[in-house]
């Protein structure tokens, strides 16, 4: 027998439970998402406190979302891969050294647009 899929608002409001399930999970379980999504809240204010141009502001707040956003990726890798087995294979070790380095070039990313759309303003 077939199991029946949710859809419309069902649908919406389940994949709405199941993304705050994930949030939850990441917040609680992982160090460094906690350290990342309060340095998002952190930039956001700052950004909105900014006297700068309406794109400027949604590349600030845009760039550290996106770090937020790998960062739950890199997360969701590592407990895949630590789902599958706790002991060492290059495969997995690959996996999480790739998800690292995302989280690396996007953090590098946002200091590059902060600098990038600060810097003109004369902050230094």
């Amino acid at each position: 027998m077939s199991k029946v899929q949710a859809t419309g608002i069902t649908r919406i409001v389940n994949a709405a439970g199941y993304s705050r399930a994930g949030l939850v999970a990441a917040w609680r379980n992982e160090a460094a998402f906690r350290q990342e999504a309060i340095l998002c809240l952190a930039a956001v204010g700052i950004a909105c406190g900014l006297s700068i141009t309406s794109v400027e502001r949604i590349l600030l707040i845009g760039s550290v979302i996106l770090v937020v956003v790998v960062e739950l990726l890199n997360s969701a890798i590592e407990a895949v891969v630590d789902r599958i087995g706790t002991e060492h294979h290059e495969l997995s070790g690959r996996a999480k050294d790739m998800g690292s380095a995302a989280v690396l070039i996007t953090l590098l990313l946002a200091a590059l647009v902060w600098g990038g759309v600060l810097l003109p303003y004369g902050f230094k």
